[in-house]
């Protein structure tokens, strides 16, 4: 007969990836492991083969973590903290490999003893609940655990206790009545942070192409940019998600950007990796309704904003030269979707545009960081001393735009378009008054979203934009 004492003072053994932390080292090692060479990637599947220990272990044998930017659970934390000025004796045993969870419980200071991953073994499940009840005795421990691997655990606990339990674990506690550690849970809008659909209004450029053709009553063309719009934002969305996972360490230092989803932890890395296939799966079956010409570009943006998230983001100027690349790849893939001749003048006006867009982040970003000179901003190739030329760039960016657009508006492409060409003309001063606005407000620090983000919110520049439409469609059809 098992004998389990009823002795409040038994020693709490403490899972750590989704339990202690609302996070799992193992995906944020790997997406560390790539981030820092992506060639790494390929040794991966001979590290598996030799079983999840060594895979473990050799990731972060190649990496660092930082225990102080780990999104503890709050909750999880205070409860520790209270044990241990108790004198309860506090185990930290985890799957983790020994070298995170060490560092780990050297940070918190209140664990006892630390039961890890060594490299032979993968402590986790039957391997777990083998050590502790060899140490301890069957009955003589409590757990707090989260996931179906802790399910062996919780059977040879005296008291198990969940902690925002997956299906399985939360299927165990309603069959068994233990005790449950409440923690935020993810909302509707949680999802939306995590897909950024805000930051699909950029993919509005789709249907640029089309309105400058004065195709606005074509029903095949505009339905070619909707379902070109759901591929393109729904492919965008998974390479945010990418995105956020090459940056967790870079985000969680970082005043608002530690509040995303996964910096933050309220969205588990599984369930991104998962909404990632998803949403590439939607992306890829949109397409299937349009021209091959449109698979090409947009395989072309993955590839490109995969570059960007790996390295290129780190690279002083191409970075900026790569954005601007980015939105004038939305317009050639509103033109493959309509089939619909990009002219050059529209090619030279968005790359001169949306550099200077571009060059503005990088603006705000060096204005909003407390850098000293010579002191780069984190995961990024600018220094403290370069704001000014970067503001001196991005206004000459800006102006060569309005130059493009006026000798544009003088060529005889325009007066074969328009029948009153002079109409035209006002919006060489409407896009000098939206960017160069964009740029004084950069400079009194209150600019915070993303620029293309904010002439679509702002309402000073939504009438701007809706007086420079109005001419246009006028001007393509009075006679």
């Amino acid at each position: 007969m098992d004998v389990r004492s009823d002795n409040n003072a038994v020693p709490l053994a403490v899972d750590l990836d989704g339990t202690l932390i609302a996070t799992d080292l193992l995906w944020e090692g790997l997406f560390l492991l790539l981030r820092k060479n992506p060639l790494l990637f390929f040794l991966v599947p001979f590290w598996l083969l030799k079983g999840p220990a060594s895979l473990k272990c050799e990731i972060a044998r190649r990496i660092e973590i930082d225990p102080a930017a780990l999104p503890y659970r709050k909750e999880v934390l205070d409860r520790l903290h209270a044990e241990h000025a108790g004198g309860r004796k506090l185990i930290l045993a985890t799957g983790t490999p020994r070298k995170f969870a060490e560092a780990i419980a050297v940070h918190l200071g209140v664990f006892d003893a630390v039961l890890a991953t060594d490299g032979r073994e993968n402590f986790t499940a039957r391997v777990k609940r083998a050590a502790l009840v060899k140490a301890y005795g069957d009955g003589g421990f409590d757990y707090f655990g989260n996931s179906r691997h802790d399910l062996h655990i919780f059977d040879a606990a005296r008291q198990a206790t969940v902690v925002a339990p997956d299906r399985s674990a939360a299927r165990w506690r309603a069959e068994h009545g233990c005790a449950e550690i409440e923690t935020p849970k993810p909302t509707l809008r949680t999802i939306l942070k995590m897909l950024r659909v805000h930051q699909w209004l950029k993919n509005g450029l789709i249907a640029v192409p089309m309105v400058l053709s004065h195709e606005y009553f074509n029903v095949g063309m505009l339905l070619s940019c909707l379902v070109a719009f759901i591929a393109f934002s729904t492919a965008a969305s998974a390479i945010y998600i990418l995105n956020d996972f090459f940056d967790l360490a870079l985000d969680r230092r970082h005043p608002t950007k530690r509040h995303r989803p996964f910096a933050s932890g309220i969205l588990s890395m599984r369930f991104g990796i998962l909404s990632m296939f998803a949403l590439l799966a939607v992306s890829f079956a949109a397409v299937a309704f349009l021209p091959p010409l449109f698979w090409a570009v947009l395989l072309g943006y993955l590839l490109a904003t995969t570059a960007y998230s790996l390295s290129i983001k780190r690279m002083l100027l191409i970075d900026v030269l790569m954005l601007a690349g980015l939105y004038t790849m939305r317009l050639l893939a509103g033109a493959a979707a309509t089939n619909i001749e990009v002219s050059f003048w529209l090619l030279a006006f968005s790359s001169f545009f949306f550099l200077s867009l571009a060059l503005v982040k990088r603006y705000v970003e060096l204005r909003s960081s407390a850098l000293v000179p010579g002191e780069r901003i984190a995961g990024r190739g600018y220094r403290a001393e370069d704001q000014e030329i970067v503001a001196q760039a991005g206004m000459a960016s800006a102006f060569s735009a309005a130059l493009v657009l006026a000798l544009y508006i003088d060529s005889a492409a325009v007066r074969e378009l328009y029948p009153h060409p002079w109409m035209v003309w006002p919006l060489a001063p409407i896009v000098l008054y939206l960017i160069m606005r964009i740029w004084i407000l950069a400079r009194r620090d209150e600019l915070h979203d993303d620029p293309v983000v904010f002439i679509v919110s702002d309402w000073r520049s939504q009438i701007v934009v809706l007086i420079g439409a109005v001419m246009l469609v006028v001007a393509g059809f009075v006679q």
